[in-house]
């Protein structure tokens, strides 16, 4: 009986070749399960065993249980720390430098993890784990993140069995932009049934752990859960929200010295640890007006609410481990990315989209909508002082070298293996050490090559000899850091750091030197007294920049965003979007922003036909063309102001081109200026002929969403004053969006917000 042509080969070499994957291994005896839960922008001080009144009971449960870390150390911002996190490898060295959202084309910089690099997932994979990733990715470009991927840069390209999260930055959690695999799919839910994304990922979570119980119970798992929680947007339950401020009432002046005060009773932090003057441009507390200190408190409010909902979630993932058995034998990291976020500013957002398009937020429209904060309308994020707070009691923030941007919590836990319950751990600890741990604690080694590709050696050094000896010494090397330009290194206690201003030349940049094992908070600067000690470092970390491809330095925002964004789209000008395609993410959608453009609808229309025609963006900032009561309408959104232009005359029935123009009308004195303060022409278009206009300040300067782009409805969040999905009742044959070579973008406007989106 002859074998099936194809079938009769599966498993089996081919004409003397290797396999065509690893075979198979049995799992390490004693592997355990791990699950790792990595929250977003979240403090050293933020967790309540780590000094907080946050209600984080199910984290505090972990801490008691297992292991506090005071010197986690992290690279200062979200997407360079998971790829340290995943490689164990520096993250200018795998090509992380700076953000996933560009390449500058320097090896350091390419935004996407080289394939010399493997990830914990990849490295597992040969040791018969399953692997799941739920939540955050942000190590793909997202100028990758569309409809044909390339997927390498994916999670299921990078070791991970299924995936179920976002590949950007950050996403709306009553309407996120989702993947399922290597699919864009829509949420279960929305804000009005009571979705949010903390409890669908819990809920995946939850699933894919069952499913693998289901089938292979005898394999150990990887469960890589990266919550939204607490990057801006800060959105949770509104009554979770409302019961933080009393609680914060009294500002962030007290509240700092309180959280230093625990910390010290706890012995996180020496008792001789002083707290820095408040960080550059923070005002006291006192020194704000009272409708100023109501805005500010419920905006803590709400990223303290975002942070309890959490860990109530999180709770619910930890019940059913306990619920199923696994408990015991499942090693739990509970970590943040980097310290918390600056880009709240001096004032916090209540809805950060206007600002970016220079559509100011005053405090008097801030208080008119203290209620919405924390909403489903709402992009909301703290004010600087309570960043700062967040942080206590290191100096200044993420993004930043200094202890507020890359010291962070970190807890582990394994009741089988692990005997000290409550206790703490004072060594240096940097992200790239994880993986070396993790495989020292399952007994196995980084794999020489990787899908055939040539391993890099694990720069990361194992601090697997802390987790029984209280007394082990901290990495024998040095440890640098490096974004946007500001830098830092740590060597055997000792740290150099320099602050960097941006557009000033590096050769400007005053170097501090403090000695951590004396100085947990960096206040008292040796530098003058040592300088040789200083000048040695200094050295020391221009050969570790050289080492590991930190070099060039770039301390550009802005230009680097537009250089991508002008990359990548290149000389394209026209996009056709055909009815039945799915989701088209933000970073490969039509770029409209600072430039005049037309969109045309192919349609056919019928008696009381309605719908969205194309719908780009969410409540908070974006625009949407649509047909209502049988009149052709565009809303343009800019941070929740809808400038409405509606059709003279209704559409009739049949066959049309509907659209919409938008020219920048410059002011002749100032050529300049005018895409900033210009004004824009918005004219809908029936079969070409206009049909109405609307002349407005408003446009799209910098930004137009981080949500992204449908055609037929409008998925998530709406962009308009509809309910969403509002799909389109007509017959949609395609959409085209025709764009004017010109373009000109404010360099800073779009480099400040890009930042707050990371």
């Amino acid at each position: 009986m002859s074998e099936p042509a194809f079938g009769g080969t599966i498993g089996r070499t081919i004409a003397g070749s290797t396999p065509w994957w690893p075979a198979p291994r049995q799992p390490p005896k004693g592997a355990p399960n791990i699950l790792v839960v990595l929250f977003d922008d979240v403090g050293f001080s933020d967790f309540g065993c780590y000094g907080s009144p946050i209600r984080t009971p199910a984290i505090d449960a972990l801490a008691a249980q297992g292991l506090r870390y005071c010197g986690f150390h992290t690279t200062a911002m979200c997407s360079t720390t998971r790829a340290a996190l995943l490689t164990g490898r520096n993250h200018h060295s795998v090509g992380v430098g700076c953000l996933a959202n560009f390449d500058s084309g320097y090896p350091g910089y390419r935004g996407k993890i080289a394939r010399e690099a493997g990830t914990l997932a990849e490295m597992l994979r040969t040791h018969a784990y399953r692997n799941y990733m739920v939540g955050k990715w942000h190590v793909t470009p997202l100028t990758e993140s569309g409809a044909t991927g390339p997927f390498d840069g994916w999670p299921l390209g990078r070791g991970f069995d299924r995936f179920y999260g976002f590949l950007d930055a950050e996403t709306d959690q009553y309407a996120p932009e989702l993947v399922l695999d290597n699919t864009h799919v829509s949420p279960p839910g929305c804000y009005a049934d009571g979705y949010h994304l903390t409890a669908d990922l819990v809920d995946q979570a939850i699933r894919f752990i069952a499913d693998h119980t289901a089938d292979r119970p005898e394999l150990p798992w990887l469960t890589w859960l990266a919550l939204g929680a607490c990057h801006a947007p800060h959105q949770a339950p509104r009554d979770i929200i409302e019961s933080y401020d009393a609680a914060f009432a009294h500002g962030w002046d007290i509240e700092r010295a309180q959280r230093l005060s625990r910390q010290k009773a706890m012995g996180l932090v020496p008792e001789t640890t002083d707290l820095p003057p408040r960080n550059d441009g923070v005002k006291a507390w006192d020194a704000h007006s009272d409708d100023e200190r109501r805005v500010f408190t419920r905006l803590q409010s709400a990223f303290a609410g975002m942070l309890d909902h959490a860990d109530q979630h999180l709770a619910r993932l930890l019940a059913f481990l306990d619920k199923t058995g696994q408990r015991d034998d499942t090693l739990i990291i509970v970590m943040s990315d980097n310290g918390a976020s600056q880009e709240g500013g001096p004032l916090g957002f209540v809805n950060a989209m206007g600002p970016f398009n220079f559509k100011p937020e005053p405090i008097a429209e801030k208080l008119a909508r203290i209620g919405d904060i924390g909403g489903p309308d709402t992009h909301s994020n703290f004010p600087h002082g309570w960043a700062m707070t967040s942080n206590t009691p290191l100096r200044r923030y993420k993004q930043n070298t200094h202890g507020g941007g890359i010291r962070d919590p970190f807890i582990l836990s394994w009741p089988k293996r692990i005997a000290a319950r409550g206790e703490l751990r004072h060594q240096f600890v940097h992200a790239c050490d994880l993986v070396p741990t993790l495989l020292e604690l399952i007994g196995i080694e980084a794999p020489a090559t990787i899908a055939g590709v040539p391993q890099m050696p694990l720069e990361g050094v194992s601090f697997a000899a802390s987790i029984t000896n209280a007394t082990a010494p901290s990495k024998p090397v040095p440890q640098y850091f490096e974004m946007f330009g500001h830098r830092g290194l740590w060597h055997d206690g000792w740290k150099a750091v320099a602050f960097h201003p941006t557009g000033t030349p590096f050769e400007n940049d005053k170097w501090e030197l403090f000695h951590l094992a004396q100085d947990f908070s960096e206040t008292h600067d040796l530098a003058a007294e040592q300088p040789e000690r200083l000048a040695a470092l200094v050295k020391l970390w221009w050969e570790q920049a050289e080492a590991h491809q930190v070099l060039p330095l770039d301390d550009r925002f802005g230009p680097r965003f537009a250089e991508n964004a002008a990359r990548f789209h290149g000389a394209r000008t026209r996009f056709t979007f055909h009815a039945g395609m799915g989701h088209v993410p933000t970073d490969v959608a039509p770029d409209v922003r600072s430039r005049d453009y037309l969109i045309e609808a192919h349609v056919e229309i019928d008696d009381g036909a309605s719908g969205v025609l194309i719908a780009h963006g969410d409540a908070t900032s974006g625009y949407s063309l649509y047909v209502r009561d049988g009149h052709l309408v565009h809303d343009l959104n800019i941070g929740g102001r809808h400038e409405v232009v509606r059709s003279s005359r209704p559409v009739p029935a049949g066959g049309h081109r509907l659209g919409l123009r938008v020219e920048r009308l410059r002011r002749q004195t100032e050529p300049a200026k005018g895409a900033r303060t210009g004004m824009s022409r918005y004219t809908l278009l029936i079969d070409g002929e206009e049909a109405g206009a609307l002349t407005t300040q408003l446009a799209f300067h910098t930004l137009i969403s981080w949500s992204g782009l449908d055609i037929g409805h409008d998925r998530g969040s709406p962009v308009s004053d509809y309910a969403a999905p509002f799909a389109f009742t007509g017959r949609l044959s395609h959409v085209t969006v025709t764009m004017q070579d010109e373009q000109s973008l404010d360099g800073e406007g779009v480099g400040n917000a890009e930042m707050a989106r990371q």
